[in-house]
């Protein structure tokens, strides 16, 4: 160890006073809406039926070979029983231009993709219009954790609509565009 990383140790080894041990649900939520994270729809035919829910947990990159993405749903969810049945699930990176077609998605009432601009595939994918990348894709596996269950997504093609759609980003409980953050045009 260098002294440089034993003297940030020794000047980092007070901080647990001044940590928040209270991690109720409203202290957690609070603090994991610091990270901002994309927002992802995803969507398929299950059983004839058009089945579809947003993810802000959606992470790119789990593994290249094979190609795998995850997202977490809570183990409550009606729609996951359901959706996880389609031959293929279509996930639309949403684009800024989604913030009422994420909360459409999002609902418990009512049809989640009336009005909505949709494409399919012969597989029973569904991807939404004016996203920024669509990923067709398998369910690989489904992990426990806690209230949650991990969802390992196998990828089967992918498409880039990045320059014509800038992603939407969730960030302390609220959408955000990328356009606006700081340095960008």
């Amino acid at each position: 160890m260098t002294a440089l990383a034993t003297h940030e140790l020794q000047q980092t080894t007070n901080l647990g006073s001044d940590l928040d041990r209270d991690l109720s649900v409203q202290t957690l939520r609070s603090a994991f809406s610091h990270f901002p994270s994309g927002v992802a729809a995803l969507a398929g035919v299950a059983n004839g039926v058009k089945e579809g829910l947003v993810a802000s947990s959606f992470t790119v990159g789990v593994s290249l070979e094979p190609a795998l993405v995850s997202f977490a749903v809570q183990n409550t969810s009606r729609t996951w029983p359901r959706l996880k049945r389609a031959e293929r699930i279509g996930i639309s990176i949403l684009g800024e231009d989604h913030t009422d077609v994420c909360r459409q998605l999002a609902s418990k009432e009512g049809d989640r993709f009336a009005g909505l601009d949709i494409r399919s595939t012969d597989e029973g994918a569904i991807f939404l219009d004016g996203a920024a990348l669509w990923l067709d894709t398998t369910v690989y596996s489904e992990l426990p954790a806690g209230d949650h269950t991990m969802v390992l997504l196998e990828v089967h093609g992918v498409h880039d609509h990045s320059a014509e759609h800038e992603p939407i980003v969730f960030h302390r409980s609220a959408f955000r565009n990328l356009r606006t953050a700081e340095g960008n045009q």
